[in-house]
């Protein structure tokens, strides 16, 4: 299977004194808060760590966009992953992704071509909606996004094929385009979909035959509806479900034993959980409908036993202890190397999924502990995984049978 390392690239100045008695980090989060040696320090680290995932032979790299927080210091990914593909000569560089909603599409399509060229062909182009957050911060509607991010879809991928095209929409307009650059990998670039879960997002994927994630940290549940749906859409839109179709996010830290990658790792990832992934934001399915983000049928398709967690309830993250992280631990890739790749490779036949793209350091880890990191994965774990394919989706051979 193939393995890349999505990278959070979250900023960490001890940000504890803020919260003032809770988890909450007041937003806006002003320009006082920020140091910028912290921010300087924390960017050449992390080139420092893609040029070892490069060096120890991972397959690729993943980088992501928000904007406003310290939950990600990537605000353009592309930005990031140019200066990755100087310093790094095979690693696959995954954007996933950009928000098409919220940006000039053309502009996008332009750039996404220069970066295929400047690594040689090695982009890989995650289409996003966002989070809540981010339509707050360029001002708008959330009840377009959809509308919004279909539309820039279709300009982006005309203007990387096509010899010139015009383009009359509800929200961009261009005439006689010719992109220059053009992308090295034709038709396009591949393009994958993130943390899909919604029906509508499931069938556009589907329609267009883009491989997507399902879910990001979901019950295995929900993530085998999410599935069965899109092999069900698939099948309707003339194709076939592949293990290629599905790439599975997981988080996972080799340590001698589990105590120790909880005591290394475990803050990180309460950190994450309760500080930075929802700062300013809402996840909660009910809020999103009510802001016209998601439509009423956007769960439809997901089994009665499987809707709580389709719920999103953002107090299940926000509120996580150590003694349920410990708990939840027994069951996830956190130990030694055997346990761990045992553990991906069930979690990856399980889903049906021949990516895996690995959370190794949530919540600001430490340089030397991910650095270290990438070291031990490559050395004790990544042998074995790469070696390992996934042949079958067993969810999709039960929703056809």
């Amino acid at each position: 299977m193939k393995v890349f390392v999505f990278d959070l690239l979250a900023y960490d100045a001890n940000l504890d004194h803020l919260k003032e008695g809770g988890p909450e980090l007041p937003y806006p989060l002003a320009k006082r808060h920020f140091d910028a040696a912290t921010a300087q320090r924390t960017y050449e680290e992390h080139l420092d760590a893609w040029e070892a995932l490069d060096r120890f032979g991972y397959d690729g790299v993943g980088f992501n966009e928000h904007h406003c927080s310290p939950y990600g210091l990537m605000n353009s990914p592309n930005l990031m992953a140019a200066a990755a593909a100087q310093r790094t000569k095979r690693l696959k560089l995954l954007i996933y992704g950009n928000l098409l909603p919220v940006h000039q599409p053309l502009r996008l399509a332009e750039e996404l071509a220069m970066l295929d060229c400047l690594s040689k062909g090695r982009l890989i182009s995650g289409f996003a909606r966002g989070i809540p957050r981010e339509y707050q911060v360029h001002n708008i509607p959330l009840a377009e996004s959809r509308a919004r991010f279909e539309e820039a879809y279709d300009i982006i991928t005309r203007a990387w094929t096509e010899e010139v095209f015009s383009y009359e929409g509800r929200f961009w307009s261009y005439k006689d385009v010719a992109l220059w650059p053009r992308p090295v990998q034709q038709p396009h670039p591949p393009i994958w979909i993130p943390i899909v879960g919604s029906q509508e997002s499931i069938e556009f994927a589907a329609r267009h035959n883009i491989p997507i994630t399902p879910g990001l940290g979901r019950a295995r549940g929900l993530r085998d509806d999410i599935i069965r749906y899109y092999a069900k859409c698939l099948a309707a839109a003339g194709h076939r479900i592949t293990p290629n179709h599905l790439s599975l996010g997981i988080t996972a830290y080799v340590a001698d034993s589990k105590a120790q990658a909880l005591k290394e790792y475990g803050p990180h990832i309460l950190y994450f959980n309760r500080t930075l992934f929802s700062h300013a934001n809402f996840t909660e399915t009910e809020r999103q409908r009510q802001t016209g983000y998601s439509s009423e049928a956007s769960t439809d398709y997901v089994r009665p036993e499987n809707l709580r967690a389709a719920q999103n309830l953002r107090s299940e993250f926000r509120n996580l202890t150590m003694p349920q992280l410990e708990e939840q631990a027994e069951h996830m890739p956190l130990g030694p190397p055997d346990e761990v790749a045992e553990r991906i490779i069930e979690a990856a036949e399980s889903a049906g999924a021949n990516t895996v793209q690995l959370a190794m350091n949530r919540g600001a880890l430490p340089h030397d502990l991910f650095m270290a990191q990438i070291e031990r994965f490559a050395r004790d774990v990544l042998p074995r995984l790469q070696a390992h394919q996934v042949k079958r989706v067993p969810a999709a051979e039960e929703a056809m049978a």
